[in-house]
């Protein structure tokens, strides 16, 4: 990995000290020009009721990388970044292993940006698709 790509998931790697991404062990592993990746243990820590991935453990991991990656493509040091809608559709179960949450901007707007995240297994299989809307608003 080059030092650019290795400097930027060490710094996200950081932020998620003492934060949800911490708490459900969430790793940012690879980026690129328009994308950023993270992954997600599956265990029972994030399991519904009945022992698979719960929906909202993924959506959270959604809405992490893809926050995550419009604070890496925006000047961050001008603005912040906050999700203001998102949804998801949850295609297959997954009860073990790692998911791995890949989000590719689709609109780079100076105010709001356009998330298209895929949700996969280690075998690529599709598990959910997001979409994720962020703003950016001034820094005071």
């Amino acid at each position: 990995m080059d030092d650019f790509k290795e400097k930027i998931l060490t710094i996200c790697n950081e932020t998620c000290k003492g934060t949800l991404m911490e708490t459900l062990d969430i790793t940012y592993v690879d980026v690129g020009e328009n994308y950023l990746v993270g992954k997600m243990p599956v265990t029972s820590k994030v399991y519904q009721p009945d022992g698979v991935l719960h929906g909202g453990a993924m959506v959270a991991l959604a809405e992490s990388v893809g926050s995550a990656a419009s604070f890496i493509f925006l000047n961050a040091q001008e603005v912040t970044v906050r999700g203001i809608e998102i949804s998801a559709n949850h295609v297959k179960s997954i009860s073990d292993g790692f998911v791995y949450a890949k989000a590719i901007i689709l609109h780079k707007g100076r105010t709001t940006q356009l998330w298209d995240i895929k949700i996969t297994d280690a075998n690529d299989n599709l598990i959910s698709i997001c979409k994720l809307t962020t703003i950016a608003l001034p820094k005071k």
